[in-house]
């Protein structure tokens, strides 16, 4: 992976169309694609208006291409950026729904990754669940 995409990650959510259940896409057990966080991360704080340094867009193409997913069947969720402090620097975190019908559970399946409830999110490490705390609080309003 290069390192602007190294220094990024990304949560990918489904939220279905009629029932809006919301799950999280979990690999390595982490819900931080592709690397799971370094031990000492921390979240700090972003002001709304904060700039995006790094674009999500290279990120969001190489987890379409490893999972096998269309092109196009993430998408940008704007409204949510996040920014952590990590040993070696920052790290950028960004949202992304998958537009599918359905999670594409089985395709993910293939790569030992699998879609989450925030239920089953318990056991993660404490800036992976205030994460998903502020992405799940950003997919409500929207």
């Amino acid at each position: 992976m290069n390192t602007q995409l190294s220094d990024a990650r990304v949560l990918i959510y489904h939220k279905h169309p009629t029932s809006a259940r919301t799950v999280f896409l979990r690999l390595n057990n982490s819900v931080c694609l592709f690397e799971p966080l370094p031990e000492l991360s921390q979240l700090l704080e972003v002001p709304v208006d904060s700039p995006v340094l790094i674009h999500p867009a290279p990120l969001l193409t190489a987890a379409e291409q490893f999972f096998g997913m269309n092109s196009g069947a993430l998408e940008w969720d704007k409204e949510f950026h996040a920014q952590l402090d990590v040993p070696h620097g920052l790290v950028a975190v960004f949202l992304a729904r998958c537009k599918l019908m359905d999670p594409p559970r089985e395709l993910v399946a293939e790569k030992a990754a699998k879609f989450i409830a925030l239920t089953e999110a318990r056991g993660l490490p404490p800036v992976e669940l205030e994460l998903l705390r502020r992405a799940y609080s950003v997919i409500m309003e929207g």
